[in-house]
């Protein structure tokens, strides 16, 4: 492998940094103005950017990327991901695009654990609560059964944790597609569309847990017994024992955490110091998730998420200040490197193909019936129980982020193999589309109230649990919104 500028300085990186930013902005407003999500377009710019077709099968690459199991070899203008001037690889996760990606997973997550608001999921009550529960579980059941016939590429009863991570994959749900279809049809505010925003958070709180605990089981087969602490982690009992201790202490901590910032607030209101504080809190939550209690870092940072949108204004602030950073530089990065780093078609072959296809007819029928049938046994009429089932089918960033976890190296043999990244980016590309479209026919009979609709401006973002596309929606917007307020504050 070639590269006519090597990537081996902070100056070189913020070259890098330029060509991502740019080429996820440009697919991303085009990706918006056909109707799908920018989540979408940041991962094709990825692709297009990295070797995944330029590179691998045509020989030549804006940007290049060593694989420990490729054999590509090509031409690239910038090569980076830890690669000296000979070409040999350093350790992998440690170069900067690596480094920035973690941080946008980690500002994501907690983005979406702020945007929780726990006061009105009580208030959905049993029903949302049971239609995230068979939102999870179906699709999960399907994607497992999907697999067993795979084994061959692996999956398969030989491949249990590959065939699991897929099953968890399934489960992830974003909302922000339905919310701007009930928006503009008049209906987010019925105790339908209630029903289906606050199931859709519920959906992923519980998707998050689970895949805790199936990466927690997987890492602990993966690990060598070594004795001591690290031993006892790495037991199948010590993994379900540390997860139940991690949430419990975080929870613990939680309350008051809750009550500082409440005070902070109080204190000194909407100064620098409580996103600066919350953001330490993230931080250092998902790194005792991962290090300490062998939990997935992304629960850490979701869960310090949820426990500080419980002090209402102080999230509110954070999310505000956070959400520049993040929608700005480090999500575009995270997703741009998903094209990058994880998508190859070289490893790609008809049986992949194939499956991926399956997994996405699963993951769509799972979500339609599983949560469609809840609703029924509700008492919602048959047009409502097709609304609730399709407004949960809609996948996002979640989806991406769950499958970057089960792909991560740490899982040693049970991390799900490369080539199946092209399965979510179906499931979210197909489920996009037809989400809109299934709603709108749903409806046709129902004309919106008069003054009703509430169609989105350019540069307002949609506020819902994992889309990309909501949030990024312009964050110049917010930004400039907040500056004035800025003048007096501290740091």
């Amino acid at each position: 492998m070639e590269g006519v500028f090597y990537i081996d300085n902070g100056l070189g990186f913020a070259v890098i940094l330029a060509i991502i930013l740019l080429g996820t902005k440009l697919c991303g407003l085009l990706f918006r103005k056909i109707g799908l999500p920018q989540v979408l377009g940041y991962i094709i710019a990825g692709i297009i950017i990295g070797p995944a077709i330029f590179g691998e099968l045509c020989g030549y690459s804006l940007i290049g990327i060593t694989k420990p199991d490729s054999d590509a070899t090509y031409k690239c203008l910038f090569l980076l991901s830890g690669v000296d001037k000979e070409g040999e690889a350093f350790l992998l996760g440690t170069d900067g695009l690596a480094i920035f990606s973690k941080i946008g997973v980690l500002l994501l997550m907690f983005s979406t654990g702020l945007e929780t608001n726990l006061k009105e999921l009580k208030k959905t009550g049993l029903a949302a609560t049971l239609i995230a529960c068979t939102g999870v579980a179906v699709p999960m059941a399907l994607g497992v059964l999907i697999c067993l016939p795979f084994g061959d590429i692996g999956l398969g009863t030989k491949h249990i944790y590959q065939s699991i991570f897929v099953g968890a994959i399934l489960t992830a749900t974003s909302v922000a597609i339905t919310v701007s279809v009930l928006k503009e049809l008049g209906k987010i505010s019925t105790k339908l569309g209630t029903t289906i925003v606050s199931a859709a958070i519920i959906d992923d709180v519980i998707g998050i847990v689970v895949l805790s605990i199936v990466t927690g089981i997987a890492k602990s087969g993966a690990s060598e017994a070594t004795g001591g602490f690290e031993g006892f982690k790495a037991t199948i009992y010590g993994t379900i024992i540390m997860i139940i201790a991690f949430f419990i202490v975080a929870i613990a901590l939680g309350f008051g955490l809750s009550k500082l910032f409440r005070w902070l607030e109080k204190k000194f209101p909407h100064t620098r110091r409580i996103p600066v504080f919350s953001l330490a809190m993230c931080f250092i939550y998902a790194w005792a998730a991962e290090e300490i209690f062998g939990v997935a870092d992304i629960t850490g940072a979701f869960l310090a998420g949820i426990i500080l949108s419980t002090a209402h204004n102080a999230s509110e602030y954070t999310d505000k200040k956070v959400e520049v950073n993040t929608y700005t530089m480090f999500a575009p990065v995270f997703f741009a490197n998903i094209g990058i780093s994880n998508i190859s078609f070289l490893g790609m072959n008809g049986m992949v193909v194939l499956f991926a296809f399956l997994a996405v007819i699963m993951g769509l029928i799972g979500k339609i019936f599983g949560c469609g049938a809840v609703a029924k046994a509700f008492k919602y009429n048959w047009r409502e129980s097709a609304i609730a089932g399709v407004g949960m089918m809609a996948r996002g960033e979640v989806a991406l982020i769950v499958t970057a976890t089960a792909m991560d190296s740490a899982l040693g043999d049970h991390a799900l193999p490369p080539e199946f990244m092209i399965m979510t980016v179906l499931l979210i590309l197909v489920s996009s589309i037809l989400t809109p479209i299934f709603l709108k026919l749903l409806y046709k009979d129902k004309k919106p109230p008069q003054g009703g609709e509430a169609v989105l401006s350019e540069g307002e973002p949609v506020q819902a649990d994992d889309e990309i596309g909501a949030n990024a929606a312009e964050a110049e917007t917010p930004a400039s919104a907040t500056l004035p307020a800025e003048s007096h504050a501290e740091n």
